[in-house]
């Protein structure tokens, strides 16, 4: 177990903020696990979430009800964070609900432990401010995308950075993400189909005429 818990920071620090071999095992000894069914709810409704959680394996996806609809708020998959901001800092109940969309395990960084690592250690320090600004900044692209891109611009946006969500979640979710109808969804995949055929057939006749 410890050895596990080891190499889950050992990929944390490779891919977020290198760290010591100390700062190291004392962020692994504050490491919990939780293992997350497929639908299964990683909290219950009106629970605290109280953890900055690490996806070890599988996706999850942060939604919320408005107007009695489910709308999707952010994914999260193999080597990503995802927490609930105002819960985790507020230690109020989460509004924002977290989906396992696969078999799911996470490793939850848990608020009060982390913030007395935070206070003894500048290497955890650093590595919680760099996990904040990267919120921060997915936040703020969340936003930019939505004020100023269109449906086949976010669309187009998504394929490109993130695959894995187009490959991995459900339809429904994908358009719910980017703010759009399952239908114009659909619309903006098939126009995006098209043009890819498009480019393939031009490429093909630039190569005959070539040789």
């Amino acid at each position: 177990m410890i050895d596990r818990l080891a190499g889950i920071v050992e990929r944390i620090s490779s891919l977020y903020f290198p760290m010591s071999a100390e700062a190291k095992r004392k962020l692994a000894s504050i490491l919990i696990r939780t293992d997350v069914k497929k639908n299964a709810l990683f909290k219950a409704p009106g629970e605290v979430c109280d953890q900055i959680c690490f996806v070890h394996k599988g996706m999850v996806r942060q939604f919320y009800y408005k107007n009695n609809k489910d709308l999707t708020e952010h994914f999260a998959y193999e080597n990503a964070f995802f927490f609930c901001i105002e819960s985790f800092f507020r230690s109020v109940p989460s509004e924002i609900l977290v989906e396992a969309l696969e078999p799911t395990v996470v490793y939850g960084i848990p608020h009060d432990p982390l913030l007395e690592l935070v206070d003894q250690d500048l290497e955890i320090d650093r590595f919680y401010r760099s996990l904040l600004e990267r919120s921060l900044i997915i936040s703020q692209r969340k936003m930019d995308m939505v004020r100023f891109e269109s449906a086949n611009e976010r669309y187009a946006r998504l394929l490109k950075e993130d695959p894995e969500i187009i490959k991995r979640a459900p339809l429904a979710y994908i358009a719910s993400y980017l703010l759009m109808t399952p239908e114009t969804l659909s619309r903006v995949r098939a126009g995006e189909g098209r043009r890819g055929q498009e480019k393939k057939e031009v490429i093909e006749q630039d190569i005959n005429k070539e040789e």
